[in-house]
């Protein structure tokens, strides 16, 4: 039996201890974790089902430009999709520019995950909610968890199966843009907090775009914008991963429950105060409650939690289940990729910190 067949079984208990909880009253509170990941659908497809409709239109649109010039430097288009997050639109995006299908899964599932939703999703909302005290140390755990990237990038893509060269090839565009974002947080932190928060309202402005255009389509059938994906279809995608996160979302708060102990005996050998620990719990399953207890946690929890979310980030809910929906296969390249870099993004931060009280 394969990974993904095991992991969708142990979503499937999840499932069925979820329901049978909220059943019975959620008297464990797993009940209430199946309840909020049915309300994530209405989320989930604001946030991608736009994209997925446009993704024809845009992928028409680069394909002017980013496919001549990805083909001059011997790299393929499909990397430029990872700009997107895995569950924004970024998958789709790669599939259509990319040459090669395996790269195209490569940029759409791995990279997505981790750089796409580090740009798009984790430091615009992780500095737009962050109390001015707090931003400093968030700020550099995101530097010390951006040089945890690289090697998180390449052990999803040795997993998957791609050839070294080809991994090292294709990310080159990653790994600079990582660069610039490094240096851009490093010396100007405001201009970056700014110029991440435009770029997150243009691309919810042209997912809202993509939405009502393909509403008014299923609705009238007058096609406004040719080549525009069916909104039926883009929310098929956004529903399967939906259902996952039915067992994936009380699955996690069982794995965070059977986690805690070993979690505080860390707390007390490192010095972080609870809050810290519980933060990279939480920040496996979703990013935001995570994101939420910033102000809670001690001055090197903060910088440890920020490193660890660029490449840990919602592994457990919304980007297992939008990898097992979509390409199941890739789910063990998926989990190596976030969890040990997420894993060496904190001990970087926690190694960088030892003077911070």
């Amino acid at each position: 039996m394969q990974i993904s067949q095991i992991l969708m079984y142990l979503m499937a208990f999840g499932a069925l201890l979820g329901g049978i909880d909220r059943i019975l009253g959620n008297r464990l509170g797993y009940g209430e974790c199946f309840e909020e990941a049915f309300l994530l659908l209405g989320s989930i497809g604001l946030s991608m089902a736009g994209i997925i409709c446009l993704a024809p239109v845009l992928s028409s649109l680069l394909g002017h430009v980013v496919v001549p010039l990805f083909a001059a430097l011997g790299l393929d288009p499909g990397m430029a999709g990872s700009i997107l997050a895995i569950d924004m639109g970024g998958y789709q995006l790669a599939m259509e520019l990319s040459a090669d299908p395996e790269i195209g899964k490569f940029s759409g599932i791995l990279v997505s995950a981790i750089f796409g939703c580090t740009v798009v999703f984790t430091i615009p909302v992780g500095l737009s909610i962050m109390e001015e005290a707090d931003r400093p140390y968030f700020t550099k755990g995101i530097l010390l968890g951006l040089t945890s990237m690289p090697g998180a990038i390449f052990i999803g893509g040795l997993i998957f199966g791609l050839p070294l060269g080809k991994i090292l090839r294709n990310s080159l565009p990653v790994l600079l843009v990582s660069l610039l974002l490094f240096i851009g947080i490093a010396r100007k932190p405001k201009a970056v907090t700014r110029g991440f928060q435009y770029f997150a309202r243009i691309i919810q402005a042209i997912a809202t775009l993509g939405l009502t255009l393909g509403a008014v389509q299923y609705m009238t059938g007058l096609v406004i914008l040719p080549g525009l994906a069916p909104l039926a279809e883009a929310m098929e995608v956004a529903c399967s991963i939906s259902i996952v996160m039915l067992g994936s979302m009380p699955f996690a708060e069982l794995v965070k429950r059977l986690l805690k102990v070993p979690f505080a005996w860390i707390g007390t050998r490192t010095g972080l105060n609870s809050a810290s620990t519980t933060g990279i719990l939480i920040g496996m399953v979703s990013v935001v409650p995570a994101l939420a207890m910033v102000p809670q946690m001690d001055k090197r929890g903060k910088v440890v939690n920020g490193a660890f979310v660029v490449c840990g980030a919602s592994t457990f809910a919304a980007h297992l289940a939008f990898t097992v929906s979509t390409q199941p296969e890739l789910v063990p390249a998926l989990l190596a990729a976030k969890l040990l870099g997420g894993l060496l993004g904190a001990v970087i931060a926690f190694a960088a910190t030892r003077n911070l009280q």
